[in-house]
């Protein structure tokens, strides 16, 4: 059907007869000549249809219009002189058709291609439209070749690919599951994978030594830019390792997949402790192309006369005081901007926002009356502070403040318009607590099979149970979390006493993972993990604003299908066969 795609036809194939396939991107009728843009799957070619060359052919012409599917055959000719298009490839040539097919007419475009101002809900109703474009295929080609270099570099390390089962026992211990009702066994369930975390630990307790897939993974959560129901993972687990084992393939990983795809990034990747990350940035995934680091001050704050200040101070275990230096803020910003900013933080729980402003002749500002001017000095020193600074403070409890001031540290970022464009930074942020606690529960901050750190004795041991630290490591990119793993819990007296502190008794853990426990009782080996996002990954590396443009076809916000218009009801008849009873909500 053709002989060229439109990417492939150049100078050297000047005086050939080619045919060329695809759809019209525009057409011109300039009174005589009519030029057709002809797009394929990664490029346009100019073809012109000349009534002096083939009548036939132009009068053809006329019936086309956008998006129309073509097959053309024709000599391919140099463009004339000052009529080269230096933005396409093809851009130095066009084809003179003499032979045309139309192979398939198209209704009136609902939106223009290319569009970002059309509404997202309408882009994806037509989702199979907007992969037409240019930017779409080329989204999908760096996926592919992110995913295939994935391949290569983990078998080249002796991981074996395997793939793990898809319906699987619901364990509601994260985010809610996806069910699926079993007809065989009428009344039970199977779930849908929120990850593949225990199958891959079975294949090292089945001697795999190294797996690893690209793994589909759902769950049943609220929908962010960066989340989807469903999603892909690039899942790796390794046994007879440690920490610096894992870092190392996932590092060695990173490196072959941007390479592939024609980014440069460090062979080595910083890295911080989760308390650095809390207490510098308010995150445990920072963004590190910039810095605006957060300073502790609360034992100069106890110092001053203000009450709330001061009390607040006394309790330096569970509260903060931050500070925020912004270089050249105190000629950046006006008063305005200075009360939208304590605005800002009041949507995250902020009492307010205090500031400083460092002039010639010292800080000012309406806290100074408060402070020593020896203690004023010592602000100025701690948060390195020069003339035309600025200084936010931020006080209460410590998640509290890490929360709010981490989220004004990136809008204060973006409002000045200082992140760096093009620019990869990567950080490795470890040592995560084992568990945090959550209306009076204790919860595993990433799953109850994380190992925790032990004594010199190999017993778990502390005085404050969010203090006890776990083998955890994230990799974050560009304040993204574009990962994260463990060392695994492969003693199964620990596993036990893990389920204990997290209220899980015998009979819950046998019933939901007896499966998984009796493995560790046969020869467990240590073993550790971890898993991408290969959507976030696609997402970062192509510039993209949300992973719904890297996802072929992805749900919206509310997690809906607009192209087939799922989830939708099911007849009755399906319903009794699953032994499913649907209880209609009542009206709101």
């Amino acid at each position: 059907m053709r002989t060229h795609y439109c990417a492939e036809v150049n100078e050297n194939h000047i005086g050939q007869t080619v045919t060329v396939a695809g759809w019209v991107a525009s057409r011109r009728d300039h009174g005589g000549l009519i030029f057709i843009d002809l797009r394929d799957k990664d490029q346009v070619v100019q073809l012109v249809c000349d009534p002096a060359e083939n009548a036939e052919v132009h009068k053809l012409a006329e019936e086309i219009r956008d998006q129309f599917v073509l097959v053309a055959t024709g000599s391919v000719r140099a463009r004339g002189e000052g009529l080269e298009n230096p933005k396409l490839k093809t851009g130095k040539i066009e084809i003179v058709v003499d032979k045309l097919v139309i192979e398939n007419r198209s209704l009136t475009m609902p939106f223009d291609l290319g569009d970002d101002r059309v509404n997202e809900e309408i882009r994806l109703k037509y989702r199979y439209l907007e992969l037409r474009t240019q930017k779409s295929y080329n989204i999908f080609k760096l996926r592919s070749t992110a995913t295939i270099a994935t391949r290569n570099a983990l078998d080249e390390l002796g991981f074996l690919e395997v793939e793990t089962p898809i319906l699987t026992k619901s364990t509601p211990e994260g985010a809610r599951d996806y069910l699926v009702p079993s007809r065989v066994h009428g009344g039970e369930f199977y779930a849908l994978p929120q990850s593949p975390q225990l199958f891959k630990q079975l294949l090292m307790v089945g001697g795999f030594d190294r797996y690893f897939q690209i793994a589909k993974c759902f769950r049943d959560e609220d929908l962010r830019a960066d989340r989807q129901p469903e999603f892909t993972q690039i899942d790796i687990e390794m046994s007879f390792c440690d920490q610096e084992d894992v870092i190392g393939v996932a590092e060695k990983l990173m490196q072959a997949i941007f390479t592939k795809c024609g980014f440069e990034i460090p062979t080595k990747f910083n890295r911080m402790s989760y308390s650095n990350a809390m207490e510098k940035y308010g995150s445990d995934k920072p963004d590190m192309r910039y810095d605006l680091a957060m300073v502790d001050v609360i034992d100069i704050f106890e110092r001053c006369d203000n009450e709330i200040f001061s009390n607040i101070a006394k309790n330096p275990k569970a509260n903060r005081i931050k500070a925020l230096r912004v270089p050249n803020g105190d000629n950046i910003f006006s008063k305005r901007e200075m009360k939208r900013f304590e605005d800002y933080v009041r949507k995250f729980g902020a009492a307010g926002l205090g500031y400083f402003q460092m002039k010639e002749d010292g800080l000012k500002g309406p806290l100074t009356k408060f402070f020593s001017e020896a203690d004023l000095q010592a602000i100025v020193e701690r948060c390195e502070l020069e003339v035309g600074d600025a200084v936010f403070f931020g006080a209460g409890n410590k998640k509290l403040v890490w929360d709010y001031m981490g989220r004004f540290r990136i809008f204060l970022a973006e409002t000045m318009e200082i992140i760096p464009k093009d620019t990869f930074e990567f950080l490795w942020v470890l040592d995560f607590p084992m568990f945090e606690q959550e209306d009076g529960r204790v919860k595993a901050l990433h799953h109850p099979f994380t190992m925790p750190k032990t004594n010199a004795e190999g017993k778990i041991a502390f005085d404050d149970i969010e203090e006890l630290d776990s083998i955890t490591y994230d990799l974050v990119l560009n304040g993204t979390e574009l990962g994260g793993g463990s060392i695994r819990i492969h003693k199964e007296h620990i596993q036990a006493e893990i389920f204990k502190l997290l209220g899980i008794s015998d009979e819950e853990a046998e019933e939901k993972f007896g499966f998984f426990l009796s493995a560790l009782k046969f020869g467990a080996p240590p073993h550790g993990g971890i898993a991408f996002g290969l959507d976030r990954l696609v997402m970062l590396m192509s510039g993209a604003s949300s992973i719904r443009e890297v996802i072929a076809f992805p749900k919206t916000q509310r997690a809906q299908c607009l192209l087939t218009s799922a989830p939708s009801p099911v007849d009755d008849e399906q319903l009794q066969e699953l032994s499913i009873r649907v209880r209609k909500q009542a009206a709101k």
